[in-house]
């Protein structure tokens, strides 16, 4: 089965495609990537709806990339036609120019997060609501040029209009390799007093660092917990502002993708997330599955996907329960023995059930 990997999508930013097509190839499909990144992160994009004056840099970038797009499936299209094309993550314009350039293969479209939640989210839906009745017009349009969407929860499937759901199939985000190999290398390492935690992301509504944050200051006196906060994002300068009285708190603008895996597996502790935002209950983070696989004990909340997902691999605390956080850090820091026992669980569960093999298998039942 021949697949093309197509759109405007980031590995660096966004790793979710780059673990879908290594599980794709894992089963023997043979998967190409036509691959032009837009380079406007989630950030950016928001960035744009607040100010519509920027939307001519978003046309400007998409039509570069689209050229770039176009040409390279035109070249590719002489020596073979795909069965599939698969839209990578934030590909809700992408998949219209997949549609037209291959009318006759099965298109796929990665469909984590809807631009109408992201609108939610963060505010962005206006008084008159206009910016959200674009949003789901956006998805609504992007959803019916998809044969196949797929999500990444079972939440997230409910959340998609009637007809839609039943052509869906829902994959975890799951962590490449790199991830599993840097995993397996640290569970040669003891957990040793300091506990060393640390966040990665954009600082999102959905990440609810300011509950983190909040935790830090409630642990600001216990020199046996050490956290590292890397990323910047919307609630950064709250964050900061609240965990500024934790001597204990390093923070780090951002670690390069190649570096990543490595890095995380050098802590004790995944910080998942913890906002009680909409779509912080219907999602489970690269982080959470990125942690586990790195050999870390992942802390991040109860909600009815993670519980499922994580089951005994992971602390749950209550969304938005900075108090539970706190308590979840010192009963790690007081145990090292079963902190060392969870980061083994963590491992060995993303070992069994979220490899790119494992994630990508529902895609190859769809396509039979």
């Amino acid at each position: 089965m021949h697949i093309v990997a197509f759109g405007t999508y980031d590995v660096t930013a966004h790793p979710r495609v780059a673990v879908l097509i290594e599980g794709l190839r894992a089963h023997g499909a043979e998967v190409t990537e036509i691959n032009r990144p837009l380079g406007l992160d989630t950030a950016a994009r928001v960035a744009i709806l607040r100010q519509p004056w920027r939307l001519p840099l978003l046309v400007l970038r998409l039509l570069v990339c689209w050229t770039g797009l176009a040409l390279e499936s035109l070249r590719q299209r002489r020596h073979s036609r795909p069965d599939a094309v698969l839209v990578g993550y934030l590909g809700h314009f992408d998949v219209h120019l997949a549609r037209l350039l291959h009318p006759r293969a099965t298109i796929l479209l990665d469909h984590m997060v809807s631009a109408a939640g992201v609108a939610t989210n963060r505010r962005l839906a206006g008084s008159d609501g206009l910016k959200l009745r674009l949003m789901k017009a956006i998805d609504a349009m992007a959803l019916k040029q998809a044969d196949v969407v797929i999500v990444d929860t079972v939440e997230q499937q409910q959340s998609l209009p009637e007809d839609v759901r039943a052509g869906s199939v829902v994959c975890p985000v799951g962590a490449t390799k790199e991830w599993f190999e840097a995993g397996a290398k640290a569970l040669e390492r003891p957990t040793e007093a300091p506990l060393q935690a640390v966040f990665v992301g954009l600082f999102s509504p959905t990440h609810g660092t300011p509950v983190i944050a909040d935790a830090l200051d409630i642990l600001a006196d216990d020199d046996r917990i050490e956290v590292t906060m890397v990323g910047q994002g919307q609630q950064y300068d709250e964050a900061r502002r609240l965990a500024a009285g934790n001597p204990h708190v390093s923070w780090v603008d951002w670690v390069d993708a190649e570096e990543l895996p490595d890095f995380v597996a050098g802590f004790d502790v995944s910080l998942g997330i913890f906002g009680t935002v909409p779509q912080a209950r219907r999602v489970v983070p690269n982080k959470a599955f990125q942690g586990a696989a790195a050999g870390a004990v992942v802390v991040t909340s109860d909600t009815a996907p993670q519980r499922r997902l994580l089951e005994s691999a992971a602390l749950l605390v209550e969304p938005g329960s900075s108090e539970e956080l706190a308590s979840a850090l010192t009963k790690l820091a007081d145990d090292p023995e079963e902190a060392l026992r969870l980061r083994r669980t963590a491992y060995d569960r993303a070992l069994e059930h979220y490899t790119p093999r494992a994630v990508a298998s529902p895609i190859l039942e769809r396509l039979g």
